[in-house]
């Protein structure tokens, strides 16, 4: 058995994993830590949150004391870091926000790790989840590989590369047994509706303008967020101590192609006359430090561990959009905050 924590479990991307783990290994234990924060929504686990296997505790991963507490009570032997400040506009305008979560909280899981794994066997694994944006820009051609300089642009970015330095130098420092991950784009359902992809979604729904940054020429690489969560089990499992590896969906899309592609696929899941979402389309001024390109290259996780996605960009995209459509609840409450409330109302205040 194992007893693995899972930080910012109740996020978009970590609540696919939360569920995985929970769904495909009901041996093990796994414990949720979340604050809660704009992002973090329980809705989105409230299909396994009676599994006996799953524990939810709500707090922050800056609070050492709640963090060795955790560690003491549970016997934790593995970490699934994915708490983080991801938004880069947000990012810019709160940049201490982006320090204090993204680098002081992962030093403080690390710094807790350590102590506590010093005194126990060795099966133990600190995961830890970051970005394509590290590595900065790429122009027209080429690839980020695991050994790409690390050149970030946004604060969002140069948090998630500070943290990325202090997982490795821990190892290094300390031998503490870490694998580390760089995803791209990622979508897929329960996307709190900031981000460009589930932005748009709901805007086509309610004939809203659809706002795309300068020319929409920035490009992509897309990975489905379900895979994202095989693959994120797949390195846990299986990758190599002290390892990065880079998860790709080799789905690279300029922003403006993708919505144009989006807003058919929304013309014909709700029967509207074809071409009427793409006439929302609205630019806006380009961001402060917008990059122009990202693209992974996840030839080392295919090669080495056998990971594969599963889901073209069309096929993500409807699916995508059919849950949204099916989800309108869901959505409501996020874009309203009644998601906020779902804590108060399933769960002990005082875990």
């Amino acid at each position: 058995m194992k007893k693995i924590l899972i930080t910012g479990g109740a996020g978009f991307i970590g609540s696919h994993v939360v569920r995985r783990f929970v769904q495909q290994y009901p041996d093990y234990q796994i414990y949720n830590l979340d604050k809660l924060n704009y992002a973090g929504n329980l809705q989105n686990l409230s299909d396994i949150e009676q599994n006996p296997n799953y524990h939810f505790i709500m707090g922050d991963i800056c609070n050492m004391a709640l963090v060795q507490n955790l560690f003491n009570k549970h016997a934790l032997d593995s970490v699934i870091h994915l708490a983080a400040e991801s938004h880069v506009d947000r990012s810019i305008s709160h940049p201490i926000d982006f320090v204090q979560t993204n680098v002081l909280g992962t030093v403080n899981l690390l710094n807790v790790a350590k102590e506590a794994w010093g005194k126990m066997p060795s099966d133990n694994r600190f995961y830890h989840v970051s970005t394509d944006e590290v590595y900065g820009p790429l122009g027209v051609n080429g690839l980020f590989t695991e050994t790409t300089a690390y050149d970030p642009k946004s604060p969002y970015s140069a948090s998630k590369a500070s943290s990325d330095h202090f997982v490795r130098a821990f190892h290094n420092t300390y031998n503490l047994p870490i694998v580390i991950s760089n995803c791209s784009n990622n979508y897929g359902p329960n996307h709190f509706p900031e981000k460009l992809i589930p932005l748009a979604i709901n805007n086509i729904k309610n004939k809203q303008p659809i706002p795309i940054y300068g020319k929409g020429e920035n490009i992509r690489d897309w990975l489905y967020v379900i895979d994202h969560a095989r693959a994120i089990d797949t390195i846990f499992h299986q990758g190599i101590n002290g390892e990065t590896y880079n998860i790709g969906g080799f789905n690279e899309w300029k922003n403006i192609d993708l919505i144009h592609l989006l807003c058919r696929i929304m013309d014909e899941a709700m029967k509207r006359p074809s071409g009427s979402s793409a006439e929302l389309i609205t630019f806006v001024n380009d961001r402060s430090g917008h990059d122009y390109r990202y693209a992974i290259d996840a030839t080392k996780l295919v090669n080495e561990l056998g990971w594969q996605p599963s889901i073209k960009i069309e096929e993500g995209l409807k699916k995508t959009v059919t849950w949204y459509l099916e989800n309108e609840q869901w959505l409501r409450h996020v874009t309203s905050g009644e998601y906020q409330a779902y804590y108060q109302t399933h769960y002990n205040k005082n875990i």
